[in-house]
Formats: structure tokens, sequence, C-alpha cells
């Protein structure tokens, strides 16, 4: 023994090298897993390491400042410096291609609008409430208006970390927004201050009977425990992933996830992708009519677009009956921060600006459109694809992707590996111990304010008092080969329908303004 010690002491350190690289490439050849290894032993792991540290080399050494999908350099800087409140200006001139395809403009007026001394956006730059009343046209016994017209989507607690949404509630507290929970149930971590939207989809995470279906009882509970509930979204579908639903590994399923979304821990659980509370437009019309009923809140639908026979069936039981969602969140095919296969994320659902405008066509057809709060999801976290947005009839937006960067998120693109590096994405303990939730509470609230401000400052050089006065020819979209450009109402084929609208100081007043005024 003591010689064979001897015989092991008396190696140097770089014949230990050579050992450990000898068995290396003596494992490479044997193993039959990973050809470039095999034919090229040792070589063959450089290639794997490059191509792990791939994307992080394009990101930050190789792509230009407009490149990367789905933000590029330059749209991520922005939501970075204005939550930081730090410099978002852009020196010389824009290097964005302003002939490229989909590029937008706003038309300004000769003169801007000018606002007074006492006006609520001379006391306050970020003050941007929601112009319509959710549930005001149904009679709801609980009516809101969203007192910012930003706002944070629907993502889970499961989804992201629990520091990162209570980074995001409280941050959308202090910005006077709301917060969608997401599919994955009311959190703690949602009960920090700020409004909440109760979002549940085929799983009813939260609001889940013993059968895996719906329980009226649970949600009632939910709602009046929870105050701060100002409104309930029934997702039909989301952009990422359209018509399929989703598998939470047993694995994932903790004690406290377990208890939040009514499930057993460490048992895999299925959100199918059909509801069990409905199966046809007149039955998910009387269950939302049932909800609100037995809530008193507005309560909505979201989902992303493709075919529309069933939502003019919607819009006939509509017209027939007087009933119906007070909203409507439009999700973009484009959206997704969770997992979803390439062939949906890719190619299942239309982008925002499509989906959307055949959807508000629709209902502006029926005489519709005035009774709908308008939610669009996709993307529109800027001030000027958000103008664009309200030019073609929306009311609110919700941003996902944009929040995320707003407290952190690198766009590293690997949500669902449960290995997010900057502890958003994961519920990894030790990567959620980078989000400090008083510092990035506080930046979220910052991009929202600063988000606002911009566009109120866009909206007065238009000539207008609110963005909800947009109307579609004062946008404009290069539709062609990097020479035409048309107004939205030439390009979409509608004008949008005019919006109720007397002044900012009315709806400062307005007694169903939420967000803590």
């Amino acid at each position: 023994m003591d010689t064979f010690l001897n015989f092991i002491s008396s190696i140097s350190w770089w014949m230990w090298i050579i050992i450990v690289l000898v068995v290396i490439a003596i494992r490479d050849i044997l193993q039959k897993k990973h050809t470039i290894q095999h034919n090229f032993p040792l070589i063959g792991h450089i290639r794997y390491w490059f191509e792990s540290i791939g994307p992080e080399i394009r990101q930050y050494f190789v792509a230009n400042n407009r490149e990367e999908l789905p933000f590029n350099r330059i749209e991520r800087s922005w939501v970075y410096a204005s939550s930081k409140n730090e410099n978002n200006y852009e020196g010389f001139g824009t290097d964005r291609d302003i002939y490229a395809h989909q590029h937008i403009f706003v038309n300004n007026a000769m003169f801007p609008f000018r606002i007074g001394d006492n006006h609520p956006n001379t006391i306050d730059k970020s003050f941007l409430p929601c112009a319509k009343v959710m549930g005001e046209f149904n009679k709801r016994k609980r009516p809101y208006r969203p007192a910012s017209v930003i706002n944070v989507s629907a993502m889970s607690f499961g989804s992201l970390s629990a520091k990162a949404i209570e980074s995001l509630n409280k941050g959308v507290q202090m910005a006077h927004a709301y917060h969608n929970t997401g599919e994955g149930g009311l959190s703690p971590y949602h009960s920090n201050g700020g409004d909440v939207v109760f979002h549940f989809g085929t799983g009813y995470f939260g609001v889940r009977a013993e059968d895996g279906g719906f329980s009226m009882e649970k949600m009632k509970k939910l709602v009046e425990d929870n105050p701060f509930v100002r409104a309930i979204e029934v997702k039909l579908s989301q952009g990422a992933k359209p018509g399929k639903g989703g598998v939470l590994p047993g694995s994932k399923i903790t004690k406290e996830i377990a208890e939040i979304r009514g499930v057993e821990q460490g048992k895999t659980v299925l959100s199918p992708p059909n509801h069990k509370a409905f199966s046809t437009v007149p039955e998910m019309v009387d269950f939302i009519e049932a909800i609100a009923e037995e809530t008193g809140l507005p309560v909505g639908i979201k989902a992303a677009i493709g075919k529309l026979d069933q939502w003019e069936e919607l819009t006939d039981i509509m017209l027939e009956t007087g009933k119906g969602p007070d909203f409507i969140a439009v999700d973009g095919g484009e959206g997704g921060t969770g997992a979803a296969p390439p062939s949906f994320a890719d190619h299942v659902s239309l982008p925002w600006v499509y989906g959307f405008g055949d959807l508000y066509r629709l209902f502006q057809k029926k005489g519709l459109s005035e009774r709908i709060v308008f939610i669009g999801s996709g993307k529109l976290g800027f001030p000027a694809k958000a103008a664009m947005a309200f030019a073609m009839g929306v009311d609110c937006i919700n941003v996902a992707r944009e929040a995320m960067m707003s407290i952190g998120c690198i766009q590293a693109q690997i949500c669902h590996t449960n290995k997010c590096p900057s502890g958003v994405a994961t519920q990894s303990k030790w990567l959620q111990n980078g989000i400090d939730p008083t510092l990035k509470s506080v930046r979220l609230a910052q991009y929202f304010k600063t988000f606002r401000k911009e566009l109120i400052e866009i909206t007065h050089a238009a000539g207008y008092e609110h963005p909800c006065e947009f109307t579609m020819d004062d946008i404009e979209v290069n539709v062609d080969d990097h020479n035409l450009s048309k107004e939205l109402s030439s390009t979409y084929m509608y004008n949008k329908t005019k919006v109720p609208y007397t002044s900012m100081q009315d709806l400062k007043d307005c007694m169903y303004l939420g967000g803590k005024y």
C-alpha cells in the first residue's frame, strides 16, 4: 500500500492532466451517443462548448443593435434604462431602417395638445388610466377601471420564481397598475398591495375541484378573501401554444406550489387543451355570467386568434342576450414567456396585429366594440407600438417579457430549462437569491411610469389628450418594398370605433378607478 501511495505522490501535476485527458479520450472513443466526440476525441468537446455559449456570443459580440429576436439590443437597452431611470435617449439620429416593412410612423399635429397648470399630467406626468370601465355595460357589482394602460400580463408562479412574482406585484402597486396572476393560481407573492386580475385556464389551478374541474365555491372564497382581486380572466388559449395543454412535472410540484394550485405534491399534473366547465360558445357565455354573478367582478377571456367562426357565434349571442365577456385579451402568436414546441410558437395563431385587427373588425361590424375593453398582448411594451395598438382599438396593453426584462431578465431564452441565470424564470433557490424584490419592484414601477410618460408625450404630439383618441389614420406603416407607407385604415381595412371620452380629469375622478389612487 505504501509503495502504491509513494508512486501516486511521485506523479507530477502535468502528468495528472495527461492521464485525465487520456481517460476522457478513451471514454469519447468508446461511447456512441455523440458522433463528433467519437470521431474527434477531446477536440469534439470544444464544439459542444462553443454551441452552448453561442447565444451569449451572438448577443454580446456578433448581432448588431437591431438584429436580434424576439427583442433586439436597442429594445432591451431602452427597457433596462427606463427601469433604472437612466438616460434612455439616443443620439445622432435613428439607426433603424425607417423604410423597412412594418415600420411605424405617428403623424404629429401642427400644434401639440396643450395641458394646463392643474391638468392631471402636469401633476403626474405618468398618469394614464384606461378610458373604459370593465363591467360597466353588463352592470357588474364591482366595475373596474384600470388605473394604468400598461399592466403585467399572465405569468404564473411556477413559471416565474417567487421573488420575481413578488417584485412584479410590489412594482405594480407603486405604478398603480394591475398584475395578472397567470394560470398557476393566486400565491402569497401576488398579495403585496397591487391590483390583481385572477387568471385561470383548463387546469383551474387555485379554483380546482377534486375531479380536476372548476369549483365555484373556491372561486367565491378566493374573491371574498382577497379584495385586491379586481377582475377574472378565463384563458381559452395563449399565443405561444394555442390549442395545446401543458404538463407540470411532479418533480417541480413543491408543497407550496401544490397548496396554491390545489393539486397533489410530487404528482405530475396535466392542463388539457379543453375546458371541462364548458365546451360550446353558449356554455362559455353562461359560465362567464355565473362567475360574474357569484363574485360581482368583471369577467373576461384571453385568446390567441385564428379562425373566426366561433367568435362570430359569440358576437351573435352577445347581441341576442345582452350578455358576454366584459373584456377580451388578445394574445399574439409571437408571445410566450414559457416553454412551447417550436411548431406551435412559430406557426399556430396569428401575430398580434393581424389577429387583433380581424377580431376587432368583427366586433365592430356587429356594433359591439364599445361594450368590450380590449387588451393587447404581444411585444407592445414600447410607446410607438402602443400608439399603433391604441389606434387599432386597444384600451389597455399587457406586457410579459418586457416586465421580466425590467426586473433583470437578460433574454437568455432558457426559461424552459429551470436554469434562468437571472433568477426570474426558475425555481432554483440559489438563482432566485440574485433578485432583490425591494430593488426590482422599483425598476418595474419606473419602467411603467417611463412608458406611460413617453406614450403621453407621443399622444400630445399627435394633438390628443389620451391615446384612446388615436385613429387609424394617425398611424402609418410601411407595407411594400421599402417605398410605400399606408395608414392603418388602408392596411387593415377598418376605422376604429370612437371611444367615448371626455377628459383625463374625469378619468381621475372616476369612482371605479383602481391602482390605489
